[in-house]
C-alpha cells in the first residue's frame, strides 16, 4: 500500500491507495462455478418443463440470474484492475456498483414472471412428475453446495467473494425445498404444494432483491456505506494530535469492495507532519476499512467556505 504526499496551495493532502485482489486471484472459481451452475439451469429449466414442475423451473430462472451475478461479479473485478486514465481518475471501481443494480433488475423481472404464473397454478394446478423433479433439485443441493464451498475461504475479505458464498448457499435451501415438496407431493398428491413453494422462492429471491437493490443505490448516491460509523470515524479524527475542529468530511464507495474518505482537520498553529498523516490513513485503514483517504490539513487563519454542515 502507497502513501503520496502532495503539498498544493498551502493546503497538505494524504492519499493512500488501496490494492484489491485481481480477477485472476479467484477466476478460477468464478470460471468454474459460472459453468457448473449454467449447464445445471439449462438441464433444470429443460427437466422443469418436461416434468411440468413450475418450482423446478422457478429454481432454473433463479440459477440462470445466478449465472448473469456471478457473470457480472467477475466481469467487475476483473474491470477493478484496469488503471486510471486521464478521464477516469478513478478506474472502473464503480462498475461494481452498476453491476449490483442490473442484477438487482434482473431479479425483479424473474420473480415477476414465478409469482404470475404461481398465482395462475394455484387456482388451477396441473400434475408434475414428482420423482424426476425429486432427483433433479437433489442435484442442485449438490451443484450449489459444492459452488459456495468454493468461495468460502474468500467470503472474510471480499464483499464479490461474500455475496456469491451467500447467494449459492442460500440456493442450495432453496433446492432443498424443492426437493420437499416433491417428496410430500408424491407422498399425498397436493399438487397445489408446486406453485406454492415457486411463490416462497420467489419471496425468498424479492427479499434478498430488496436488500442488494437498497444497498446498491446507496451506494451509488454515494451514501455512507454499510458497516461504517460516520460518527466514530469523525470522533477518531477529532481526537488527532493539535486537531481542533472536523469539517467536509465525505465518506462514500468507490466500489463495491472500496471506501473512500476526504475531511479538513484544522491544527493551529501545527507545523505539517507527514508522519501523522501515515498513520492517520493506516488506522482509518485498520479500523475502519477506508482504504482510501484524502485529508486537508488548515491552520484555521482563514475561514473554510466548506466548513458549514449544509455546505457540500
Amino acid at each position: 500500500m502507497d502513501d503520496h504526499h502532495h503539498d498544493h496551495d498551502d493546503h497538505h493532502h494524504h492519499h493512500q491507495h488501496g490494492h484489491r485482489h485481481g480477477a485472476a486471484s479467484f477466476g478460477t472459481a468464478f470460471a468454474f462455478g459460472t459453468a457448473l451452475n449454467l449447464a445445471f439451469a439449462l438441464v433444470e429449466l429443460g427437466v422443469g418443463f418436461f416434468a411440468n414442475s413450475l418450482a423446478l423451473i422457478s429454481d432454473a430462472l433463479h440459477n440462470f440470474s445466478d449465472v448473469i451475478c456471478l457473470l457480472l461479479a467477475w466481469g467487475c473485478a476483473w474491470l477493478a484492475t484496469w488503471q486510471p486514465t486521464a478521464s477516469r481518475t478513478y478506474g472502473y471501481r464503480r462498475a461494481s456498483i452498476l453491476a449490483a443494480l442490473a442484477n438487482a433488475a434482473l431479479l425483479f423481472a424473474a420473480t415477476g414472471a414465478i409469482l404470475t404464473e404461481a398465482a395462475r397454478r394455484l387456482f388451477a394446478p396441473e400434475p408434475i412428475a414428482a420423482g424426476t423433479v425429486l432427483s433433479v433439485a437433489a442435484l442442485g443441493i449438490v451443484i450449489n453446495t459444492a459452488t459456495a464451498l468454493m468461495f468460502m475461504r474468500g467470503r472474510a475479505h471480499d464483499l464479490n467473494l461474500k455475496g456469491a458464498f451467500l447467494h449459492m448457499a442460500g440456493d442450495a435451501v432453496v433446492s432443498l425445498g424443492v426437493v420437499i415438496a416433491a417428496l410430500v407431493i408424491g407422498w399425498t398428491g397436493w399438487l397445489w404444494l408446486d406453485p406454492a413453494v415457486s411463490a416462497a422462492i420467489a419471496a425468498v429471491i424479492l427479499i434478498a432483491t430488496w436488500s442488494l437493490t437498497r444497498d446498491a443505490l446507496n451506494l451509488a448516491l454515494d451514501a455512507v456505506p454499510a458497516g461504517i460509523d460516520r460518527h466514530a470515524v469523525e470522533a477518531y479524527l477529532a481526537g488527532l494530535p493539535g486537531v481542533t475542529e472536523v469539517h467536509d468530511l465525505h465518506i462514500w464507495a468507490m466500489s463495491t469492495t472500496e471506501t473512500a474518505l476526504t475531511a479538513h482537520l484544522v491544527r493551529p498553529d501545527a507545523d505539517l507532519d507527514d508522519q501523522l498523516l501515515a498513520d492517520t490513513a493506516h488506522e482509518l485503514d485498520r479500523r475502519f476499512g477506508i482504504r482510501h483517504a484524502t485529508v486537508q490539513v488548515e491552520a484555521g487563519d482563514a475561514e473554510c467556505r466548506l466548513a458549514p454542515a449544509h455546505v457540500i
